[in-house]
């Protein structure tokens, strides 16, 4: 049987580029027609609004005084390079499980650019409801989110995980 090309690491490490890409992309447009706090609405619940997070998500330790940089860049640099491997490991058999991987990678990885480069990273997406205001944030922790997700939903539904149970 020959394997199709999903099947194969090299093809999830490119969706996992492409998803950097993207994010990288999205990132340097708004920074370039945005100023840092400037808001753009485009619905009642849906605007764009420039932002820095120095710290992890929802702004956890923003406020640490730097060593967080550091800290959250080894912690990226430690989970991308275990995302290359169990991606390589699962590609040929898993191809639910190596998607989700893929852009949990790349999604890491954007971030991960930004705090090395920036020292923080580019938020813009901002999502609410009347005064209730979710943190911003960007593309790649939109992708990190579908990729736990489908990574959650694959490792409680999928037939593999049934069949042992």
């Amino acid at each position: 049987m020959t394997e199709k090309i999903y099947q194969k690491s090299w093809f999830w490490y490119a969706v996992a580029f492409v998803v950097l890409v993207l994010d990288q992309a999205s990132k340097h447009a708004i920074e370039a027609v945005f100023e840092f706090g400037e808001t753009k609405v485009f619905t009642s619940f849906f605007n764009f609004t420039l932002a820095y997070n120095t710290g992890a998500a929802f702004s956890f330790l923003a406020d640490a005084g730097g060593w967080q940089r550091w800290f959250f860049g080894v912690v990226a640099m430690v989970a991308s390079v275990l995302l290359i491997v169990w991606i390589g490991r699962v590609a040929a058999t898993k191809v639910r499980e190596a998607f989700a991987l893929a852009f949990i990678l790349g999604g890491a990885l954007g971030n991960l650019y930004d705090r090395i480069v920036l020292g923080h990273v580019v938020d813009f997406i901002v999502v609410h409801y009347q005064d209730n205001y979710w943190p911003a944030f960007n593309l790649a922790d939109s992708a990190i989110t579908l990729g736990a997700a489908v990574l959650i939903i694959d490792m409680l539904f999928s037939k593999e995980k049934k069949a042992h149970a």
